[in-house]
This record gives structure tokens, sequence and C-alpha cells, in this order.
């Protein structure tokens, strides 16, 4: 017997189970994914020599407190539970970042060049995600899911410009000359 999906009246075939236990999957992935990056941002923020990236970090912290808060309205919505997965890509580019922060020197402006790059790497997936599971939930017909997540998606995308114009103004070229 044929199931309907919540709040649409469309009716589920192979496919689209398939496609929804995907999608599903996917907001876990990034469920995860933000959780752990409560975690890791501090350490961030605390690494960087500048106060305008710090400032940037923080900021990014109370918007990924929210981006956890979307993620389990949107669990609510789809009337799952909030649960999450690991995140293999995230655990890989926290553990970058890290490493990153251990091989460049204290207070160095090339510290914040290389936490600069390891923080877009992580928007830049996150951007993916998000724009990829914006797009899956209008093609599914979750439209509110949908807006949920594009309004995350579109914080995340500035953030990366934020983070590119803090790199552009003075701190790329700045590091360049910290050893003449």
């Amino acid at each position: 017997m044929p199931t309907t999906k919540a709040n649409t009246g469309k009716q589920k075939n192979a496919g689209s189970e398939q496609l929804e236990e995907f999608f599903i999957d996917a907001l876990k992935d990034i469920y995860w994914a933000e959780k752990h990056l409560t975690k890791a941002l501090p350490k961030m923020q605390k690494a960087a020599t500048t106060s305008q990236l710090q400032s940037a970090i923080k900021e990014h912290i109370g918007q990924t407190e929210e981006h956890i808060s979307r993620l389990e309205q949107v669990f609510e919505m789809l009337g799952k539970k909030a649960q999450a997965k690991k995140c293999d890509a995230m655990e890989g580019l926290i553990k970058e970042g890290e490493s990153i922060v251990e091989e460049t020197e204290e207070g160095s402006l090339t510290r914040d060049v290389a936490i600069i790059m390891a923080a877009q790497k992580v928007e830049h997936y996150e951007i993916a995600t998000y724009g990829g599971l914006a797009q899956l939930a209008m093609t599914m017909g979750y439209d509110e899911v949908s807006a949920v997540l594009a309004q995350t998606l579109e914080e995340e995308k500035q953030t990366d410009a934020n983070l590119t114009a803090i790199a552009e103004n003075n701190i790329n070229w700045e590091a360049e000359q910290e050893d003449e």
C-alpha cells in the first residue's frame, strides 16, 4: 500500500522512498558537521591573530548554533527525530584546520591566512551541502523545509564572502611581508 508524504499528498514510489532516505541521511550528516563545528570554531578563534578574524569566527559560532536549531526544526517538520551521523568530510576538514594551526607560528598573520583558508574549505562544503539539500527538498515537495535550508545556505555564502574580504583587506599582503 503506498504511503503519502507529509503535507504534500504526493504518493511515494520506490525511487522517492530511496531519495527520501538519502535526503534524511544527508541531513543527519550536516547535523553532525554543524555540532562538531561548535567545538572546533572556538579553537580557531583563540588561535587567530587579528581581532577582525577572531570577531568573524565568533559571529559564525553564533550562526552555527542557529544552523543546528534550524536543522532540528527541519527534522521536526519531517516528523523525524534529530539525529547526527558522523560526517567524514567535516571530520577531515576540522582535522586539517587543527593541523594548520599547529604548523603555523603563533601570533603570525600566516596563521590567519591558513585559518581563513581552512574556514573557507568548511564553508564551501556547507554551501554545497545546503544548496543540494535545499534543491532536493524543493524537488520532493518540501517547500517549507527548502526555505529553512536556503536561509542557512545564504548565511554560509555570506560567511565565505566575509572571510574573503578579511583576507583581501591586507591580511594576505601583511602575511607576505612578515619575513622581510
